[in-house]
């Protein structure tokens, strides 16, 4: 498959400003929604504008903000699969694990129709995904990496940002843990490896080596 045709939209749903990440490959209306936010109508609008059918929603944890549009797109697309770490699965129909709760907005999911863990691959709409485990910002985090194109594509969640980390104070959370999983199994892949996040924009396993002030050289956390 030619790696030029693969198409890549984000959906930014407020109000924690969490990106949705619809993939596919030109041509085709088959294609992935990663980690459906708080504005499903947002994201089916796109689908039904470009006339996409999603094979998957691939949920990188479960925390509220990326989960929370999995029951529509389900009720739309029932025979979509709903994909998600082992590790995470639960909080997917527990509203106070997935911390909606706490906002007073109970959300229930449509509980996982796969459960992926560390060293899975995972093909669906054309792609070839290799599963990693990543906690520390959930205890069953997962994260898509895609070697197909010019570069290899990471769908990290709330992994590494651009100059960030996620967050480790909730329940589960280990900043030990998270650093151990960015430092031994994303500084490891290629430097021009993009980063597809779950808030904020896009960046690179190299550039967040240099700069990354919490887990990078300029932390004094990564030795080159």
């Amino acid at each position: 498959m030619n790696p030029a045709r693969l198409q890549l939209a984000t959906i930014v749903s407020i109000p924690f400003e969490e990106n949705t990440y619809i993939a596919h490959f030109e041509g085709q209306s088959e294609c992935v929604v990663i980690d459906p936010g708080l504005e499903p109508a947002k994201i089916l609008a796109y689908l039904e504008e470009h006339e996409l059918v999603p094979q998957a929603i691939l949920c990188t944890h479960g925390h509220s903000d990326h989960i929370a549009g999995n029951a529509e797109l389900k009720s739309r697309w029932p025979n979509c699969l709903l994909v998600i770490g082992h590790g995470d699965a639960e909080m997917l129909t527990d509203p106070t694990k997935n911390l909606s709760a706490a906002f007073g907005i109970p959300i229930i999911s449509p509980p996982a129709d796969l459960k992926l863990k560390e060293g899975d691959s995972y093909q669906v709409a054309g792609f070839d995904f290799e599963v990693l485990e990543i906690p520390g910002h959930s205890p069953g985090h997962i994260v898509f990496i895609w070697r197909g194109g010019p570069t290899p594509v990471v769908f990290g969640g709330d992994v590494l940002f651009h100059r960030g980390i996620g967050r480790t104070d909730f329940p589960g959370g280990s900043f030990e843990q998270l650093q151990h999983g960015i430092h031994h199994k994303l500084f490891t892949l290629p430097e021009e490896t993009i980063v597809y996040s779950g808030h904020g924009q896009p960046t690179t396993v190299g550039e967040e080596k240099r700069e990354n002030p919490f887990v990078g050289a300029s932390a004094g956390s990564w030795d080159f």
